[in-house]
């Protein structure tokens, strides 16, 4: 296996660095507590992944089974418990613990132990903001037609 193509083509380098501190405030906040902090959008990544540090609240949320067409998504447990789907089992996944999932791999996640929090990684960076904002807006106002055209335009096929 070889290294990708270059995506820099300069001699000498250049300043380019970016640092997200700890303290930021969510981006998005949902009404049940959970909270979606961008560490890192595509658009800021040059398309090549996007991270994000999802926190659950408490109460149990999360989706159920689905994929995605376009992306890959990674998971890395940072606190408590979250119960992974991994297309056969939902398995339950502790501080440290990682799952990857290609694109096409069916998957989940939810909480069902109480608070926890972990990182979300997709690559490309797909634009995921405005994905999780539609979300925290609310899609119990949408009629199955504009419910389906949401999902679709966010690469996410339900199960």
């Amino acid at each position: 296996m070889s290294y990708p193509p270059p995506l820099y083509d300069g001699e000498s380098g250049e300043v380019s660095a970016s640092i997200v501190r700890a303290g930021i405030e969510p981006a998005v906040v949902y009404p049940n507590g959970n909270k979606v902090f961008h560490l890192a959008r595509g658009t800021q990544t040059c398309g090549t992944f996007g991270l994000y540090r999802w926190e659950f609240a408490g109460p149990e949320s999360g989706p159920g089974a689905h994929f995605h067409r376009t992306i890959t998504e990674s998971f890395y447990v940072l606190e408590g418990t979250v119960t992974i789907f991994d297309g056969a089992d939902w398995v339950k996944t502790h501080a440290g613990d990682f799952a990857h999932v290609p694109a096409g791999g069916i998957h989940g996640f939810r909480n069902e132990d109480g608070a926890a929090k972990m990182l979300l990684h997709f690559a490309p960076g797909a634009p995921r903001e405005a994905y999780f904002e539609g979300l925290a807006a609310g899609l119990g106002d949408l009629d199955q037609d504009a419910y389906d055209r949401f999902m679709a335009e966010h690469d996410n096929t339900w199960l």
